[in-house]
């Protein structure tokens, strides 16, 4: 069995385009999306709509990410809260919320926040952030101690998770492996391309590899860069050359 892990479309349809093309090639059997379809994209409310046409598909398995909750339970006190620490990202939040309908709304509320699923022997995992909370970074650079601190309670072989939007992995000493699946929408890698992971499962083994796909970020940026909320340039422009995480 193969399967694809996809994360952080963040209303990227260029680059979901893309990626979906090259997840057929690979002929995967299933497909696991770990969140964060909608918020700070060129086009949220088409994404939304993606997944939930295939929300019942027994090919694909979905969870909520930390952004989609904001957007399901969006308030003017989130709103102002966000504004201290990120404020383009609260102003892409609160127009993201005008777009978006009700039925995509509550698509993305009812998300499930974590899902265990098993494939041929092989226990997984699906968290957006860690285990512990699905704003928590999983970084190629965190101390192997700390991953082993978010996974110790976790009954399963294999953890996969997203939120960071920079790929790496983990064996901890329990002989528990976590794979963060990298972004399809926003990447935050040195050549920003979109980047999925894909897990060749036979006999109770894995066999991991993360793909990288060139998408039209042109395009994308510019569609981006019409959107109405203050910041869209920004954002844009961060989808050409990431230099950092939040605004």
């Amino acid at each position: 069995m193969k399967i694809a892990v996809i994360s952080d479309i963040h209303g990227n349809m260029e680059a979901l385009e893309a990626v979906m093309e090259d997840i057929s090639k690979q002929e995967c059997d299933k497909i696991f999306v770990l969140g964060d379809y909608a918020m700070a994209g060129p086009e949220p409310s088409e994404v939304v709509e993606y997944f939930l046409k295939r929300k019942d598909k027994p090919e694909f398995k979905m969870i909520q990410g930390n952004t989609d909750l904001m957007i399901a339970d969006y308030s003017e006190e989130l709103y102002e809260n966000l504004k201290t620490k990120a404020p383009i990202m609260a102003e892409a939040l609160k127009n993201d919320t005008e777009i978006l309908n009700p039925l995509g709304k509550v698509f993305l509320k009812t998300l499930p926040i974590q899902l265990e699923v098993e494939e041929e022997g092989v226990k997984f995992l699906l968290v957006h952030g860690s285990p512990r909370k699905n704003n928590e970074d999983i970084l190629p650079d965190t101390p192997l101690e700390e991953v082993e601190k978010m996974t110790e309670n976790v009954d399963a072989d294999v953890i996969l998770c997203g939120h960071t939007h920079i790929p790496c992995g983990f064996q901890t000493s329990k002989k528990k492996t976590i794979v963060n699946a990298g972004s399809i929408g926003r990447p935050f890698t040195p050549e920003p391309k979109s980047c999925y992971l894909t897990v060749n499962v036979e006999h109770g083994e894995c066999i991991f590899e993360h793909h990288f796909v060139e998408y039209d970020k042109e395009r994308a940026s510019e569609k981006l860069r019409k959107r109405e909320f203050k910041g869209a340039d920004k954002l844009a422009d961060m989808l050409i050359d990431p230099k950092v995480r939040h605004f």
